[in-house]
């Protein structure tokens, strides 16, 4: 059979791991390094000023939510899938992180695998309280637009006012804005659990009631860098 054939095979394996968060093996250390991944995709996306995430942007956002190597594959059906984390305003300046999967599927003649890193901008109370549910859908549930970068915010006020959730998406090494549509983002457990015992919701960790360890903090330590402003 045809190699190409074999390396789809292989890919969309990946992809049900991705998609399928039970599947994973999970450690003591899973929701440290989380944190950290998405803490080192957020620091490298902001290293490059006039492609990063406008400051006007990031200090508007109520909640901010990176998700690390987001794999989309397909033969025939595609879908992709990935984990991460999300980080709200709180009195003393960033929440300690939730635990998310993103998961999404499409239809149609397509072939290969690609993995995606991708931040979610939560803008406003309406934003941010379909990220406080177990889950929601992207563009359904809450509206999502492509967030702008570099020069582009001055010329996106209107945008910035009204959009629920701002995503964003860098695949090899471009970052720009997207229109993440389709795209369900929902709670994970076992990372939550990891992290901060048995049911643990969302609210209470994204509201600043429950904290962690040291070790998952670095992802708000490092949006502080950034975006200092308090709730």
């Amino acid at each position: 059979m045809p190699l190409k054939f074999f390396r789809c095979l292989i890919a969309v394996s990946c992809l049900s791991l991705a998609v399928n968060p039970a599947l994973y093996a999970r450690d003591p250390e899973d929701a440290a390094k989380q944190s950290a991944k998405a803490s080192k995709v957020f620091q490298e996306i902001m290293s490059a000023p006039d492609k990063a995430i406008p400051a006007s942007v990031l200090d508007k956002a109520q909640c901010i939510a990176v998700f690390p190597q987001v794999l989309k594959a397909g033969f025939i059906i595609g879908g992709r899938g990935g984990r991460g984390v999300a980080s709200c305003r709180v009195e003393n300046g960033w929440s300690d992180p939730a635990y998310f999967d993103l998961k999404g599927g499409s239809f149609g003649l397509q072939i290969g695998a690609q993995a995606t890193d991708f931040v979610l901008l939560f803008m406003n109370h309406d934003g941010m309280k379909s990220l406080l549910k177990n889950k929601f859908e992207m563009g359904g549930d809450a509206s999502v637009a492509a967030g702008p970068v570099g020069r582009q915010a001055g010329a996106s006020t209107d945008l910035v006012l009204d959009a629920q959730i701002l995503s964003y998406s860098r695949s090899k090494g471009l970052f720009a804005g997207l229109e993440l549509k389709g795209a369900v983002v929902s709670l994970d457990d076992s990372d939550m659990e990891s992290a901060y015992g048995a049911e643990v919701k969302a609210e209470d960790v994204l509201t600043g009631k429950k904290t962690g360890l040291a070790a998952v903090k670095v992802y708000p330590n490092t949006l502080t860098r950034y975006s200092k402003r308090k709730s």
